[in-house]
C-alpha cells in the first residue's frame, strides 16, 4: 500500500512538473519508466538479509590464498531502487569495513556497482550485465593499484547458486601482466 501511495504521490508531482516545464506525455513516460523499480529490482531485493562469507584472496599468481571471514548486511534503499551492502571482516589482523551500492539502470539495461572500504580512499566503479541462463552478473571496471599509482582493469562475477548461496569472484590485470583471480567469496545467507 505504501508503494502505491508513494508512486501516486510521485506521479502527481511529476504531472505538475511536466505542466510547469512543458514536457510531453512521451517525455513523462520515459522518466516514469526510468525511475520505476522493475523485475530486476525485485530480484535484487530477494538478496536482502544477513550473509556470511568465506573469503579467499590471492596476492600474486601461484601463491596460496589468504583465508578470512566476512559478514554483509544487504538492504534495498530509496524505494527499492538500489541495494546497499555493508560488509565487515578481518584481513591480516586488521578490521575491514566496506560499503557497496548496486543499481540496475532501467535505461542502460545494465547493473552498476560501487565499492568503498577503509583499506583505501578511492572508489571502485563497475558496470555489468545479467545472464539469466547462468544466473550470473559480470561486471567490468577499473581499480587503483596503489603500488604503481595507476588504475588497472578489474572484472567481477556474482553467480547466484541458490536462494541462500552466492559466489563472487574478482579478477584483476596487473600492469603488463595477465588477468589473475584475486578474490573469491562464497556467501551464505544467515537470515
Amino acid at each position: 500500500m505504501k508503494r502505491i501511495a508513494c508512486s501516486f504521490f510521485i506521479m502527481v508531482i511529476m504531472a505538475g512538473f511536466i505542466q510547469a516545464s512543458g514536457q510531453s506525455e512521451s517525455e513523462m513516460k520515459a522518466w516514469t519508466e526510468y525511475m520505476t523499480p522493475g523485475e530486476i529490482h525485485k530480484m535484487m531485493a530477494s538478496w536482502d538479509g544477513n550473509w556470511e562469507g568465506d573469503v579467499k584472496m590471492w596476492m600474486a599468481p601461484g601463491q596460496d590464498p589468504v583465508s578470512s571471514k566476512a559478514n554483509s548486511v544487504n538492504r534495498m534503499i530509496l524505494g527499492g531502487r538500489y541495494q546497499e551492502s555493508r560488509t565487515t571482516g578481518n584481513f591480516y589482523g586488521m578490521p575491514l569495513e566496506g560499503i557497496s551500492t548496486m543499481a540496475y539502470d532501467n535505461s542502460k539495461k545494465r547493473f552498476l556497482n560501487t565499492w568503498i572500504d577503509n583499506f583505501g580512499t578511492g572508489m571502485v566503479f563497475m558496470e555489468g550485465t545479467w545472464d539469466p541462463a547462468t544466473k550470473t552478473m559480470e561486471f567490468k571496471g577499473k581499480g587503483l593499484d596503489p603500488l604503481i599509482g595507476k588504475e588497472i582493469p578489474m572484472r567481477q562475477t556474482i553467480k547466484i547458486l541458490d536462494d541462500n548461496t552466492q559466489l563472487m569472484e574478482m579478477y584483476s590485470t596487473p600492469e603488463g601482466g595477465k588477468e589473475m583471480k584475486s578474490m573469491e567469496i562464497t556467501m551464505k545467507r544467515k537470515s
